[in-house]
């Protein structure tokens, strides 16, 4: 079994920046892919971001590509999605995944059997 704890989430104005915290536990870190979600309510969870189990590889949705970015630190047990230039749009609850069984990245919610409990971010115009 794996914990992850959401932290960073909250109010930012259009342009402005987060930055995402993700804290792990119950597995060995390195082997666990791990990645980002988002959902609003009505909608279905989106996938946002993922990286590999080194910190590697990463990759990102079209909607979010250039303007956030995904990282780890094995030793620390911890991800990162630092969020920039901002929009309404991508107001939204963010949730941390993570698996063992992928062996590189992981896109859909399938692929992921841990999900931390989500934090909020909202975003003005």
């Amino acid at each position: 079994q794996v914990q992850l704890v959401e932290s960073g989430g909250g109010l930012a104005h259009s342009g402005g920046s987060l930055r995402l915290s993700c804290a792990a536990s119950g597995r060995i870190f390195s082997n666990l892919v791990t990645g980002w979600f988002r959902q609003n309510p009505g909608q279905e969870r989106e996938f946002v971001a993922t990286i590999n189990r080194s910190g590697g590889s990463t990759d990102y949705a079209d909607s979010v590509k250039g303007r956030f970015t995904i990282s780890r630190d094995n030793a620390k047990n911890m991800v990162w999605l630092q969020m920039n230039s901002l929009k309404p749009e991508d107001t939204a609850v963010y949730y941390c995944v993570a698996d063992s069984e992928l062996l590189q990245l992981g896109y859909s919610r399938e692929d992921f059997r841990f999900w931390g409990q989500g934090t909020q971010v909202t975003v003005s115009s």
